[in-house]
């Protein structure tokens, strides 16, 4: 449901129709957010742009996070992955690199130097591959659902 908020008319300045905003609190409707549509975490996250306005890099490096967003100054210290990216890099690479192992072993049985030769570093390229998508992701889902520190009430 909308509500209507009447902006403070000035002196001299023409009267302004009612400025229609969501159902929100006040603070949060009139926060820096208001100014940037929604953008999709997993757009966001995966290719690493920030979660705000999706324009800016949210990387400084290959896995760094920037400490603001060069586009709008989203400021990323709310950010922490944590060990989330490299649990889920173990737990979806290892899936795919030993399903890949194996159906190689059960269908052509090579010998154990082959899987060496392939398995190794296909393991580092998709292990690599995975991780600043990954990161990316979580870190524009904890945006998208303001997490924070879970804190005990006293």
């Amino acid at each position: 449901m909308l509500e209507e908020f009447p902006r403070p008319a000035s002196e001299g300045v023409a009267e302004v129709p009612p400025l229609l905003i969501p159902n929100l609190q006040r603070s949060e409707a009139m926060s820096s957010n208001a100014d940037y549509p929604p953008q999709s975490p997993y757009w966001t996250g995966i290719l690493g742009r920030c979660p705000r306005c999706g324009q800016g890099k949210a990387f400084s490096g290959f896995i760094d996070l920037a400490k603001t967003c060069d586009k709008c100054g989203l400021d990323f210290s709310f950010a922490d992955a944590g060990d989330g990216p490299a649990v889920f890099v173990s737990l979806i690479g290892g899936f795919l690199v030993l399903g890949a192992a194996l159906w190689t072993e059960l269908t052509f049985e090579p010998p154990f130097w082959v899987h060496l030769v392939i398995f190794l570093p296909l393991t580092v390229i998709v292990c690599l591959g995975l991780l600043r998508p990954l990161k990316g992701l979580l870190v524009s889902l904890q945006y998208r659902n303001k997490a924070e520190q879970g804190r005990l009430k006293s």
